[in-house]
């Protein structure tokens, strides 16, 4: 048993000391452009700390990639920038939230979001899937 717990003590230290930069990270002067208009965007509210978050980031990061030029994909760090929790109405965090072309918010969802989930998501909003060439 104090095996079992010292090997999920490890695991947990590595998840917490792992980088949390594989993801587009926001800088405070960007805010204002957010959402991003003319395209579809998704803002993935969290912090760097946050183990759901930090389960999330390699999505983010594949995900970031596989849209460039067709939507964004966007962390903000809302523990080191607790002004956007108000401005976008953070009650717990992982929150994503995905806005239209117009900067419309369409669809909120609060927790860890699989890739699959963020991809449907995207489908439904009109983003094409397609790998660029």
């Amino acid at each position: 048993m104090k095996a079992s717990v010292a090997v999920l003590f490890v695991i947990g230290l590595l998840l917490l000391s792992s980088s949390a930069s594989s993801w587009q990270k926001i800088e405070a002067k960007e805010f204002d452009t957010l959402p991003v208009k003319g395209t579809i965007t998704m803002i993935d509210l969290g912090a760097t700390a946050c183990i759901p978050c930090k389960m999330m980031a390699p999505i983010l990061k594949k995900l970031e990639k596989k849209y460039d030029g067709k939507a964004a994909i966007v962390f903000i760090d809302v523990w080191k920038d607790q002004s956007q929790a108000r401005r976008f109405k953070i009650r717990a965090i992982p929150t994503q939230i995905f806005f239209d072309k117009e900067g419309k918010e369409v669809f909120r969802h609060v927790g860890f979001m699989s890739e699959d989930a963020i991809v449907q998501q995207l489908k439904k909003m009109g983003v094409d899937e397609t790998v660029k060439r």
